[in-house]
């Protein structure tokens, strides 16, 4: 397959006017005049032309949670994801207990990094949770919150095969320290729900921790005097999340984000849960009632629990707050990729790399999506 006219989004995050040519699955050349007699072509005229989204925390959507535990549930997802543009993806769990957790790493391992011809490629694992702070806890389940645990962790890992790609863990708990040098040995180690001030968070990060799930959301306050996780991940060059589905995060604080961190370091995520897709309504997350209204999911009152919002929403969203193209693009594919390890193989239009090409128009809407070499939209 060639595809022509557009204009890609390059792998150095400069759009050009050049064709793409994909031989068996892969992006076998970027380059001007790549059309070739009885080859398919795909005409981009007037399109922009990047790579497939990377969505590392999403807990679920259209009725299906990763929790479940249950082969129908990521596949519900994962054609849900692939739908939208988001071509790979981590599934995100919460805090509920160990057998259960141990469940969905079981259901979950053949079917991680198998690429199924209409559902987004499951890269890996995301565990968030159980090692929370309780004052911090936000939409998870405070019965189930505990310290780290590495045998815990260990068992966990060897039930998904080895699959667990990303952690999160409050760094003030007790034993957290050990946890996060042994752990980032095998994956990415994201600080969160947490109430660690400054010292401690940069303690975690010097010993192995590299990431932060939702920024803001979860821990203390950016403050002058108490800059707390956001200080210390500004320092010690951590990777961000960020959902900018406008009720998480103001459009000011987004815009700031980008600023303050670069938009090399920022990863735009979605934390969807399972009424992404759905209209408003009652709906379960981690054994708990949550309440959807328009774009907002609460449990009880005023506590968030997730979004139901995806990533390419979420990306377009972050335009719509005056980020540019190029650094959304950045923090919804290679950003994300690179963070966990995965950008050896996805996250842009590299030679070399899986043909995950979608084709979007100027209101930044899917037209195209390319998956592993296959138009299938």
């Amino acid at each position: 397959m060639i595809i022509t006219n557009g204009r890609v989004f390059c792998d150095d995050n400069v759009f050009r006017d050049i064709d793409i040519e994909i031989q068996n699955g892969m992006i076998k050349e970027i380059g001007n005049d790549l059309s070739k007699i009885g080859a398919e072509t795909l005409d981009a005229s007037g399109n922009y032309v990047i790579p497939g989204l990377v969505d590392i925390h999403t807990h679920g959507a259209k009725g299906a949670d990763f929790c479940d535990g249950t082969a129908e549930a990521i596949q519900d997802i994962a054609r849900f994801q692939l739908e939208n543009g988001i071509t790979s993806f981590l599934g995100t769990t919460v805090t509920i207990p160990e057998d259960q957790i141990l469940n969905i790493c079981k259901t979950a391992r053949p079917f991680i990094g198998e690429a199924y011809p209409d559902q987004a490629v499951l890269r890996g694992i995301h565990l968030e949770g159980p090692f929370f702070s309780q004052e911090k806890r936000g939409a998870q389940n405070a019965a189930y919150i505990m310290d780290p645990d590495i045998d815990m962790f260990k068992r966990l890992c060897e039930a998904c095969g080895d699959n667990v790609v990303l952690i999160a863990v409050a760094p003030e708990l007790n034993g957290a320290t050990d946890f996060i040098t042994a752990a980032s040995e095998v994956c990415a180690v994201s600080l969160a729900h947490s109430t660690a001030d400054y010292p401690t968070a940069c303690s975690a990060f010097s010993n192995g921790a590299c990431h932060v799930t939702h920024l803001f959301n979860g821990m203390n306050p950016y403050s002058h005097r108490e800059p707390g996780i956001i200080g210390a991940a500004f320092d010690s060059g951590a990777y961000v999340e960020l959902i900018s589905d406008g009720i998480h995060i103001h459009p000011s604080v987004v815009r700031g984000v980008f600023d303050l961190f670069g938009d090399d370091r920022v990863c735009l995520i979605s934390d969807s849960m399972r009424a992404c897709g759905l209209k408003d309504g009652k709906y379960e997350l981690g054994g708990q009632t949550v309440t959807v209204v328009g774009r907002t999911a609460t449990i009880g009152e005023d506590t968030l629990a997730g979004s139901v919002t995806n990533l390419a929403d979420c990306m377009r969203r972050a335009v719509e707050f005056g980020i540019p193209l190029t650094s959304a693009l950045k923090a919804a594919t290679i950003n994300p990729a690179k963070s966990v390890g995965l950008d050896a193989d996805i996250g842009s239009l590299t030679a070399g790399k899986r043909a995950d090409v979608l084709v979007i128009d100027n209101e930044l809407m899917l037209r195209h999506v390319i998956f592993g070499g296959k138009k299938i939209k």
